[in-house]
This record gives C-alpha cells, sequence and structure tokens, in this order.
C-alpha cells in the first residue's frame, strides 16, 4: 500500500464548524448557510452529533417558490417545520483515522455529499465534504 493511500482525512477535513440544535429555527439554518456558503450543517446535542441538515432538506421544506417570495416569507415557511423533522437522522460518520481513499468509496457508494466526523465518544470534531475531497485531489493535478 502506498502512502497516499495511508493518508487520511484528518489532514483535509474541516474543524471550524457551524453547527446548529434542534431548538433552532431553519430560518437560522438558512442563514448561516447562506452566511458561510456551505450545503451542510451539522445538529448537535451537547457534543454529539444526531443529524446534519443539507440545503437539499431546506428545499424540501420551502414548497413555495423560492425564488419569486421576500426572505420573510421564505423565513416564516421553514420556521413551521422543526430542525427535528427537516433533519436527515440516519446518518453515517467517519472518524479522523478513516483514509482518504475510503473516504472517497463512501461518498462514490453512497448518497452522501457530507461525512461528520467524530471521535470514539461520538462528538463531533469535524467534517468532510465531496468539496474537500475534490480539493485535496486537485493538489495532484497537473497544471
Amino acid at each position: 500500500m502506498s502512502e497516499d493511500n495511508k493518508r487520511t482525512i484528518a489532514e483535509i477535513m474541516s474543524v471550524e464548524l457551524v453547527t446548529v440544535t434542534e431548538e433552532q429555527r431553519l430560518s437560522v439554518v438558512r442563514h448561516l448557510m447562506a452566511e458561510h456558503k456551505i450545503h451542510h450543517v451539522p445538529v448537535i446535542k451537547g457534543r454529539a452529533c444526531i443529524g446534519l441538515i443539507s440545503s437539499t432538506d431546506l428545499m424540501r421544506v420551502n414548497w413555495g417558490d423560492q425564488y419569486s417570495q421576500t426572505e420573510a416569507v421564505t423565513d416564516a415557511l421553514l420556521d413551521t417545520v422543526s430542525i427535528r423533522d427537516a433533519m436527515q437522522e440516519d446518518i453515517k460518520t467517519i472518524h479522523r483515522d478513516t483514509t482518504v481513499v475510503e473516504a472517497a468509496r463512501l461518498f462514490a457508494d453512497g448518497m452522501y455529499h457530507s461525512l461528520p466526523v467524530v471521535d470514539d465518544d461520538d462528538r463531533l470534531v469535524g467534517m468532510l465534504t465531496t468539496t474537500d475531497l475534490l480539493r485535496y485531489l486537485l493538489r495532484f493535478a497537473p497544471s
């Protein structure tokens, strides 16, 4: 096995995370995604990751025409549903010692675009997205 196959996601995962709790409003999630230019927000309880909300989840909740309605209307529609009801609860998590190759296989084989990274006590310590992986791979691409 080459050294590249042993590289772990610890060196490419995001560790400065934007998170929410299930008590917050979905409109807050939407604003956080826009402000931080992200598409996935872990839902935490304490330090445990109990779910994940994606921009696709927000689109499912926002049944109105989000391009012609005002921000206030969009926020009001989003806030009719709780974070608990909108989030994905059955999520795949990985550990920081997961290899880059293993993570790439999960992305390729599953319906995942992000994978929360947890420690041995299931506490959220990072997030790996397909964008993180692509940026890593582009470091090795010829110019």
